[in-house]
């Protein structure tokens, strides 16, 4: 057993009982994006929540506990994404990513947006054209120190 067989395990019932990741965010008490993230194997659950978890996908004892270990971070399987959702994300970086850098450290100095103490929100935003993803990244400014 493995935190990835965990993982297998909870996308089949997700699957197989119609569930969506807004209501299991409900349940879990967390936004959708971080139980996700957390479902999928990239995060951290408390004990709290691992138990609700538990009980949504009738989990094992020791299936639960894998929830509750740190894991391995990085759920990319190659280097340069080949998913055309995940692509078009690494392309956004190759595209902007000098562009978003330059500017936050032209308004915060010489540092770096935490990607842990941080926070997402993706929504639907109709429009007449064709409705559009909104993604709104909020991570912590952490500035280089001189020592």
């Amino acid at each position: 057993m493995d935190r990835q067989q965990v993982t297998q395990k909870i996308i089949s019932v997700k699957v197989a009982q119609h569930m969506r990741w807004t209501d299991i965010a409900a349940e879990v008490g967390q936004s959708k994006e971080w139980t996700t993230a957390a479902l999928l194997g990239q995060m951290t659950l408390n004990r709290a929540q691992a138990d609700k978890v538990q009980a949504l996908f009738g989990l094992t004892d020791e299936e639960t506990a894998w929830l509750q270990i740190v894991p391995y971070k990085g759920s990319l399987e190659s280097a340069v994404p080949t998913d055309p959702l995940i692509y078009r994300w690494y392309e956004i970086v190759s595209v902007y990513g000098t562009t978003i850098k330059e500017l936050i450290h032209e308004e915060f100095g010489d540092g770096i947006m935490s990607a842990i103490d941080f926070s997402m929100d993706i929504q639907r935003e109709a429009d007449p054209k064709g409705d559009r993803v909104q993604v709104v990244l909020s991570g912590k400014f952490l500035p280089y120190k001189s020592y």
